[in-house]
């Protein structure tokens, strides 16, 4: 579908522009090379139909074609087609034979790569015949300084407006590239990591926290009764309240801070260089206030956060060792009554954490 729609118009787009100030160089060029060899009226009448014309009627061709695509391949062995009998005609003129001949190789190799440079230059071969046939052999070895400075606008814009082409092209690509990698790294109803995203990040946590001998926490946070949620509300409901608190914990937490939605109603974070303590003093914040919040669509409903916490541990191996223990303190705070947060290893909630200290 790409080649028979928006990839065979953009391609046809861009080789309209490249191609209209190619051939007007060009026609400096040939003209240049052709004017001592004094051509019939009718070659100058090719020469200008070829260098002005042409480019329209090639994008209109491609434009208006079902695959333009493969029309705009036909329009350039067209194009090289036609250098090959200008070469003829130009007598082998050495300097504008060889100009003409690169620029339409490097215009095909640029579109096509190695393979369509051959199909080129085999078409350019079969016009360098033809203008043998029409024009009478001959060899002209030397270029002219007149005939040296009608070329050198070719050899010196058209690479540049060429360069320009393919950077531009580059440029989107590298962009298309980057918005895909980020959409299927994204969670595409909350905006932040999704469930292998956020697993990748905490790899790389855990291994610059062995590293560089730091400490951090993490948190896994759960929707208290999300399912009832969905059942008594109806799902946009649920999805409302998942939005919510995802912008919450973009509102609340640290730049440095990494949240990502873990699966259905629980969500992750990464708290790099906390203390435990003070990673649960945040989270419990975070409950408190996400607690509060209404929904104008259900006043009725309510809506509280369970959250396990862990520290990290030097002694742990690797990074699911980390997990799992936020993932015993999260179903330590559901076990115990939901609506709170709860540290790993003491099984005590956080006002317990902060009474004790």
């Amino acid at each position: 579908m790409g080649k028979t729609g928006g990839k065979g118009l953009s391609l046809a787009r861009r080789l309209y522009a490249s191609r209209t100030l190619g051939l007007i160089l060009g026609l400096l060029c040939v003209g240049a090379a052709m004017y001592p060899l004094d051509p019939a009226p009718w070659v100058w009448g090719l020469m200008v139909i070829n260098g002005v014309f042409w480019p329209h009627v090639a994008y209109q061709w491609a434009r208006r074609s079902p695959v333009p695509y493969h029309a705009e391949h036909r329009n350039l062995l067209v194009d090289a087609f036609l250098g090959g009998v200008w070469v003829a005609a130009m007598q082998f003129n050495p300097l504008p034979s060889a100009a003409t001949l690169a620029m339409m190789a490097m215009n095909n190799v640029a579109i096509g790569g190695l393979r369509f440079m051959l199909a080129g230059a085999a078409a350019q071969v079969l016009g360098i015949g033809a203008g043998l046939v029409v024009f009478a052999p001959a060899f002209v070895p030397e270029t002219s300084q007149f005939q040296l400075y009608a070329c050198l606008p070719l050899l010196c814009l058209y690479p540049m407006a060429l360069g320009w082409i393919c950077f531009r092209q580059a440029s989107t690509l590298g962009r298309h590239k980057r918005e895909l990698l980020a959409l299927s790294r994204t969670d595409s109803l909350t905006g932040l990591l999704n469930h292998g995203a956020w697993k990748d990040q905490l790899e790389v946590e855990f291994q610059r926290c062995k590293r560089q001998h730091q400490g951090g926490a993490i948190a896994l946070i759960d929707i208290d009764h999300f399912k009832a949620i969905n059942d008594t509300y109806g799902h946009v409901a649920g999805d409302i309240v998942l939005r919510q608190l995802s912008k919450m914990l973009k509102q609340n937490l640290r730049a440095t801070d990494v949240a990502g939605r873990y699966g259905g109603d629980e969500f992750c974070v990464i708290l790099p260089d906390l203390a435990l303590d003070h990673a649960a003093v945040a989270m419990d914040a975070l409950r408190d206030r996400f607690a509060t919040l209404g929904y104008e669509q259900s006043p009725a409903l309510e809506v509280s956060l369970s959250i396990g916490l862990a520290a990290f541990n030097p002694a742990h191996s690797e990074a699911m060792l980390w997990l799992n223990d936020a993932d015993q303190a999260l179903y330590e705070a559901k076990s115990t009554g939901r609506n709170r947060v709860i540290c790993s290893g003491d099984g005590t909630s956080r006002h317990e954490l902060l009474d004790s200290v």
